[in-house]
């Protein structure tokens, strides 16, 4: 993982297609910002401390990752999606 402990928003559109891929319980493709892969059933956002998470299901096990951490998701009804950081 990075280890910048600042958070940084990500861009409200690419927030919407996580909250989307949340609610459909969508199992994306992921790819973070470290070069790691992984794939799991979008669960749900949640903001602790200050800093946003995408909380995935991994074959029954719970996964949270910091928005900020996520280069990219796919899904084939809402396509690829490359996370912008908010400026």
């Amino acid at each position: 993982m990075l280890m910048n402990d600042e958070y940084q928003s990500i861009n409200c559109d690419d927030y919407e297609s996580l909250e989307l891929a949340c609610q459909h319980n969508y199992t994306l493709k992921l790819e973070l910002r470290d070069g790691e892969k992984l794939e799991g059933k979008a669960n749900e956002l949640k903001f602790t401390k200050g800093i946003e998470y995408l909380i995935i299901d991994q074959a029954g096990n719970a996964l949270s990752l910091r928005l900020d951490h996520i280069l990219s998701f796919t899904h084939p009804k809402i396509g690829t999606v490359v996370v912008s950081l908010s400026d």
